[in-house]
């Protein structure tokens, strides 16, 4: 069903545990065409870190399934375990009745098999390294950590979990934008190319605004250049360049 959102463009979704096992939470987002996030997170009271992974890409698939998706889109996630889980290991669990090499049962066989029903063929899963100043995947597992800790946090646009004191961190708004910077110094700094939907997620514009632009432009310290096969690059800019 489509709204005013426009297509999904982007999702990430992650798990945490307090203990392992513990309790634990899980965290999942969506970015919009229009360049809106949705967000959405749970609890469970005693559970693994994996139960949480996989239980936050069932839930995200199962929302998926309702929205219209880019054909760029992918699930980014951090955790290998779903990823290889959903990507090969499950065609051997399912040739052997659910039932390892070793011929145990396979563990977290519930959610495996709700994520087998779930999958959408349009929605690869990519790997995101955890920790590695990647927005989205931050802002998923501040949430997922937020509900293992059974801690309120405000969900839809990213927010801080507390009120920072003077002398504490940074808002976390700040937090993800030095982040997206620093990516953005990386990617200048190298031969990479983005594309629309990358480009999108880096610069927080809605999609249906970038698809619009065809000539170079200037975002904060960058050139913003248009490449081969409608992928863009970054240059950063020379000291007193004019603004465009």
């Amino acid at each position: 069903m489509a709204d005013g959102r426009g297509r999904v463009v982007a999702a990430a979704t992650d798990g945490a545990c307090s203990g392992n096992p513990g309790p634990g939470g899980w965290g999942a987002l969506l970015r919009f065409e229009d360049g809106s996030v949705e967000e959405f997170g749970g609890h469970d009271p005693a559970t693994t870190n994996n139960r949480m992974e996989l239980q936050a890409a069932l839930e995200l698939l199962q929302r998926l399934k309702h929205l219209p998706r880019h054909p760029d889109l992918t699930l980014r996630t951090d955790s290998k375990y779903l990823i290889d889980g959903l990507g090969s290991w499950i065609k051997g669990w399912k040739r052997k009745g659910w039932k390892t090499a070793a011929g145990k049962p396979v563990l977290n066989q519930d959610l495996w098999k709700a994520l087998d029903a779930a999958r959408l063929d349009d929605v690869p899963l990519t790997y995101v390294k955890g920790h590695s100043g990647d927005p989205d995947n931050d802002r998923v597992d501040q949430i997922a950590v937020a509900f293992s800790q059974g801690r309120s946090l405000e969900l839809g646009q990213p927010s801080d979990l507390e009120q920072p004191s003077d002398d504490g961190p940074a808002p976390q708004h700040l937090v993800q934008l030095l982040s997206r910077l620093e990516l953005a110094d990386r990617l200048a700094g190298g031969t990479f190319s983005l594309s629309l939907v990358e480009l999108a997620q880096l610069v927080e514009l809605p999609l249906k605004q970038l698809e619009l632009r065809q000539e170079p432009w200037i975002w904060r310290d960058w050139h913003v250049l248009p490449a081969e096969e409608g992928r863009w690059t970054l240059q950063r800019r020379e000291a007193g360049s004019e603004q465009s």
